[in-house]
């Protein structure tokens, strides 16, 4: 059974950093695309950022570029989600999903069979 399980959510000021981790298990997550979705209050759940395991490319929204960097560490089976110069427009619940059939990436979270609980991220003006 996959379990993803994000954590490092919480309170920060404009300008400030966060890193966010997913900690994956259950399964051998080589052939995995990883993603982080973000949703606001009233909001559709929106693409961040992606990853493929196997061969570290990267793919960003437009809104993140240059301000967020997704990464992993195959040892430790966690995706991470740096995040700097954040703005109170990132204010969201992050969650982390992972699939296995995608041989890119989606920014659809229709594509996605996992999905963590997600964690809050507040950024404040």
């Amino acid at each position: 059974q996959v379990q993803l399980v994000e954590s490092g959510g919480g309170l920060v000021q404009a300008g400030g950093s966060l890193r966010l981790s997913c900690a994956a298990s259950g399964r051998t997550f080589s052939s995995y695309t990883m993603g982080w979705f973000r949703q606001a209050p009233g909001k559709e759940r929106e693409f961040v950022a992606g990853i493929r395991w196997s061969t570290g490319n990267t793919y960003y929204d437009d809104s993140v570029k240059g301000r967020f960097t997704i990464s992993r560490d195959n040892r430790m089976n966690t995706v991470y989600l740096q995040m700097n110069s954040l703005k109170p427009g990132d204010t969201a619940v992050y969650y982390c999903a992972a699939d296995s059939r995608l041989s890119s990436y989606s920014d659809s979270p229709a594509e996605y069979e996992y999905w963590g609980q997600g964690t809050q991220v507040t950024v404040s003006s």
